[in-house]
Protein backbone atom coordinates (compact mmCIF):
# COMPACT_ATOMS: atom_id res chain seq x y z
CA UNK A 1 0.00 0.00 0.00
CA UNK A 2 1.53 3.32 -1.01
CA UNK A 3 1.57 6.29 1.41
CA UNK A 4 -1.38 8.05 -0.28
CA UNK A 5 -3.55 4.92 -0.07
CA UNK A 6 -2.47 4.41 3.52
CA UNK A 7 -3.37 8.02 4.43
CA UNK A 8 -6.79 7.63 2.83
CA UNK A 9 -7.34 4.39 4.75
CA UNK A 10 -6.48 6.12 8.05
CA UNK A 11 -8.98 8.88 7.23
CA UNK A 12 -11.71 6.26 6.66
CA UNK A 13 -10.80 4.38 9.84
CA UNK A 14 -10.80 7.60 11.89
CA UNK A 15 -14.42 8.18 10.88
CA UNK A 16 -15.36 4.58 11.76
CA UNK A 17 -13.66 4.81 15.16
CA UNK A 18 -15.35 8.14 15.93
CA UNK A 19 -18.76 6.67 15.07
CA UNK A 20 -18.27 3.54 17.18
CA UNK A 21 -16.90 5.45 20.18
CA UNK A 22 -19.53 8.19 20.10
CA UNK A 23 -20.82 8.56 23.67
CA UNK A 24 -18.50 5.92 25.20
CA UNK A 25 -16.54 7.31 28.15
CA UNK A 26 -14.85 4.21 29.56
CA UNK A 27 -11.13 4.39 28.79
CA UNK A 28 -10.55 0.62 28.57
CA UNK A 29 -13.54 0.18 26.26
CA UNK A 30 -12.26 2.99 24.05
CA UNK A 31 -8.76 1.49 23.92
CA UNK A 32 -10.05 -2.02 23.20
CA UNK A 33 -12.17 -0.71 20.35
CA UNK A 34 -9.37 1.37 18.81
CA UNK A 35 -6.89 -1.52 18.94
CA UNK A 36 -9.43 -3.93 17.43
CA UNK A 37 -10.49 -1.68 14.55
CA UNK A 38 -6.93 -0.71 13.65
CA UNK A 39 -5.61 -4.27 13.96
CA UNK A 40 -8.10 -5.53 11.39
CA UNK A 41 -7.75 -2.55 9.04
CA UNK A 42 -4.21 -3.15 7.77
CA UNK A 43 -2.47 -6.29 6.55
CA UNK A 44 0.88 -5.08 7.90
CA UNK A 45 -0.41 -4.93 11.51
CA UNK A 46 0.79 -8.02 13.39
CA UNK A 47 0.42 -6.89 17.04
CA UNK A 48 -1.67 -3.86 17.95
CA UNK A 49 -2.38 -2.40 21.35
CA UNK A 50 -1.85 -0.18 24.33
CA UNK A 51 0.65 -0.18 27.15
CA UNK A 52 -0.66 1.94 30.03
CA UNK A 53 1.42 4.08 32.36
CA UNK A 54 1.26 2.29 35.71
CA UNK A 55 -0.18 4.64 38.35
CA UNK A 56 1.81 2.90 41.10
CA UNK A 57 5.07 2.81 39.10
CA UNK A 58 4.93 5.89 36.83
CA UNK A 59 8.19 4.97 35.06
CA UNK A 60 6.75 1.66 33.82
CA UNK A 61 4.17 0.61 31.27
CA UNK A 62 1.81 -2.30 31.81
CA UNK A 63 -0.11 -4.23 29.19
CA UNK A 64 -3.48 -2.83 28.20
CA UNK A 65 -6.08 -3.76 25.58
CA UNK A 66 -4.47 -5.37 22.53
CA UNK A 67 -4.87 -7.69 19.55
CA UNK A 68 -2.29 -10.31 18.61
CA UNK A 69 0.05 -12.74 20.30
CA UNK A 70 0.97 -12.51 23.98
CA UNK A 71 2.42 -9.11 24.87
CA UNK A 72 5.00 -8.19 27.48
CA UNK A 73 3.33 -7.58 30.84
CA UNK A 74 5.60 -4.68 31.90
CA UNK A 75 8.02 -2.40 30.12
CA UNK A 76 10.24 0.09 31.95
CA UNK A 77 10.67 3.51 30.31
CA UNK A 78 14.37 2.71 29.78
CA UNK A 79 13.75 -0.46 27.73
CA UNK A 80 12.63 -1.11 24.18
CA UNK A 81 10.81 0.99 21.63
CA UNK A 82 7.74 1.41 23.86
CA UNK A 83 9.86 2.61 26.76
CA UNK A 84 11.73 5.04 24.49
CA UNK A 85 8.47 6.52 23.16
CA UNK A 86 7.13 6.86 26.70
CA UNK A 87 10.33 8.46 28.02
CA UNK A 88 10.64 10.99 25.17
CA UNK A 89 6.89 11.47 24.57
CA UNK A 90 7.63 11.16 20.85
CA UNK A 91 6.48 8.69 18.20
CA UNK A 92 9.12 6.10 17.32
CA UNK A 93 9.32 4.25 13.99
CA UNK A 94 11.79 1.37 13.87
CA UNK A 95 12.43 -0.41 10.56
CA UNK A 96 14.29 -3.33 12.19
CA UNK A 97 13.49 -3.92 15.85
CA UNK A 98 16.33 -6.40 16.24
CA UNK A 99 18.79 -3.58 15.54
CA UNK A 100 17.18 -1.27 18.14
CA UNK A 101 19.31 -0.95 21.31
CA UNK A 102 17.49 -2.47 24.27
CA UNK A 103 14.77 -4.05 22.12
CA UNK A 104 12.43 -6.29 24.10
CA UNK A 105 11.48 -9.39 22.13
CA UNK A 106 7.94 -10.05 23.35
CA UNK A 107 7.47 -12.02 20.11
CA UNK A 108 10.52 -12.92 18.00
CA UNK A 109 8.41 -12.71 14.82
CA UNK A 110 8.13 -8.94 15.20
CA UNK A 111 10.37 -7.18 12.66
CA UNK A 112 9.32 -3.50 12.59
CA UNK A 113 7.38 -1.26 14.94
CA UNK A 114 5.72 2.09 15.47
CA UNK A 115 4.95 3.39 18.96
CA UNK A 116 2.86 6.51 19.53
CA UNK A 117 2.53 8.25 22.93
CA UNK A 118 -1.07 8.71 24.10
CA UNK A 119 -1.94 11.78 26.15
CA UNK A 120 -4.97 12.31 28.37
CA UNK A 121 -7.21 15.36 28.45
CA UNK A 122 -4.88 17.16 30.86
CA UNK A 123 -1.88 16.56 28.58
CA UNK A 124 -0.33 13.84 30.73
CA UNK A 125 1.06 10.63 29.22
CA UNK A 126 -1.48 7.86 29.88
CA UNK A 127 -0.21 5.14 27.52
CA UNK A 128 1.64 4.28 24.36
CA UNK A 129 0.04 2.69 21.33
CA UNK A 130 2.25 -0.03 19.88
CA UNK A 131 1.96 -1.64 16.45
CA UNK A 132 4.34 -4.39 15.32
CA UNK A 133 4.69 -5.94 11.89
CA UNK A 134 6.19 -9.31 11.03
CA UNK A 135 7.93 -7.62 8.08
CA UNK A 136 10.76 -5.05 8.17
CA UNK A 137 10.26 -1.35 7.37
CA UNK A 138 6.46 -1.42 7.26
CA UNK A 139 5.77 1.92 8.99
CA UNK A 140 6.25 5.41 7.59
CA UNK A 141 5.11 9.02 7.90
CA UNK A 142 1.58 8.08 6.76
CA UNK A 143 1.26 5.63 9.68
CA UNK A 144 2.67 8.23 12.07
CA UNK A 145 0.28 10.97 10.94
CA UNK A 146 -2.75 8.66 10.82
CA UNK A 147 -2.17 7.10 14.23
CA UNK A 148 -1.27 10.37 15.95
CA UNK A 149 -4.49 11.95 14.69
CA UNK A 150 -6.70 9.00 15.70
CA UNK A 151 -5.13 8.80 19.17
CA UNK A 152 -5.26 12.54 19.75
CA UNK A 153 -8.88 12.77 18.60
CA UNK A 154 -10.00 9.92 20.84
CA UNK A 155 -7.96 10.29 24.03
CA UNK A 156 -6.76 13.91 24.40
Amino acid sequence: MNPDEKSQRYTEIAKEIAAVLDGETNLVSRMATVSNILHHAFDHYYWTGFYLVDEEKPDELTIGPYQGTLGCLRIPFDKGVCGAAAATRETRIVDDVHAFPGHIACDARSKSEIVVPVFGKSGNLIAVFDVDSDKKAMFDAADKAGLEKILCDNFS
